[in-house]
């Protein structure tokens, strides 16, 4: 059974699925891991969903807002072995459920041209491209989305 947890960036599952998260995307990434890391550190996201399966830590996700309306959607992880459970999907819904309860009425994201899993997730749960926003203008590998809640 899948349980979700409401959170700040300071829980400590949040925090090792980060760091798992940020050991994959260093290896998809490359010499470009270090320019996307400094817009994700997890001091900046106040709210965050973590997803339990047996006690165990198995997805996390989180937003911070732009705006009174606008919100980001940041760290969505879950590790290769509970991939391909609906858990990425879980996660997205609760993030766009909380941040709604807070206002938001867009929620944008950020992945890579290298992460066509990532992509077909954000499609499937209505994210339409759009053109690269704030610091991904002009980035090559950077694919945006947005989704109105």
């Amino acid at each position: 059974m899948l349980e979700t947890t409401r959170s700040t960036s300071s829980n400590p599952d949040f925090l090792r699925l980060v760091r798992e998260l940020d050991a994959y995307l260093s290896v998809i990434d490359g010499k470009e891991h270090a320019f996307y890391n400094q817009f994700n550190a997890s001091s900046l996201i106040k709210n965050c969903i973590v997803v339990y399966h047996n006690e165990a830590a198995v997805g996390c996700g989180g937003f911070k807002q732009f705006n009174h309306t606008d919100f980001e959607i940041k760290r969505m992880f879950v590790p290769n072995s509970h991939r391909g459970k609906g858990i990425a999907t879980l996660v997205l819904k609760e993030l766009e459920k909380w941040a709604k309860e807070l206002g938001a009425v867009n929620c944008y994201l950020e992945t890579g041209k290298r992460m066509p899993d990532a992509q077909a997730l954000y499609v499937k749960n209505g994210y339409l491209p759009i053109p690269n926003y704030g610091p991904y203008v002009d980035v090559e590998n950077s694919v945006c989305f947005k989704k109105h809640l």
